[in-house]
């Protein structure tokens, strides 16, 4: 991204969380679940980690995105990616839709917005489902959507992770 465009995104995003209201929002048009956190970025993502290793998920990578800005001299508030998935869900989807896995693993996003509130965003599986036409696979997506569900409320709330 070149650096005239930083400013104006940064602004964007900051115009967007300021009228976002707090708990959970689903965005129709994007697909997106956003929630607010009750942790930094790092601790969010890190238990989000934990929720998913716990269930069986892989987490695969994880991006720091202001680590990257940083690296070429830009600033950019704390914001990561996690990614995840499990062949065993994802295998299903993909034989319905090949096309399925540009949006496959999964991937959730916490970021820390300009008042310092922490937001994590994740896909709707079922907007997956809508979005690439897979209609046999209704059972995994209202797994996958109630799994997330709890998983990032896991990551997200005070008491949220038990302890094992």
């Amino acid at each position: 991204m070149q650096k005239r465009y930083f400013v104006p995104l940064v602004l964007i995003f900051a115009m967007v969380m300021f009228v976002m209201p707090v708990g959970v929002v689903h965005a129709e048009g994007d697909g997106l679940i956003v929630k607010k956190s009750d942790f930094g970025v790092i601790k969010t993502l890190d238990r989000l980690g934990i929720a998913l290793e716990r269930a069986g998920i892989k987490v695969f990578s994880r991006i720091d995105h202001a680590k990257g800005a940083k690296s070429v001299g830009m600033d950019l508030q704390p914001t990561a990616v996690i990614i995840f998935g499990t062949p065993k869900i994802g295998t299903p989807l993909m034989a319905s839709n090949p096309k399925i896995g540009l949006d496959l693993p999964l991937k959730a996003l916490a970021w820390q917005a300009a008042d310092g509130t922490v937001m994590l965003a994740y896909t709707d599986p079922a907007w997956l489902a809508k979005r690439y036409g897979i209609e046999d696979r209704d059972k995994v997506f209202k797994k996958m959507t109630g799994a997330l569900a709890k998983f990032t409320d896991m990551a997200t709330k005070l008491g949220g992770l038990p302890v094992q």
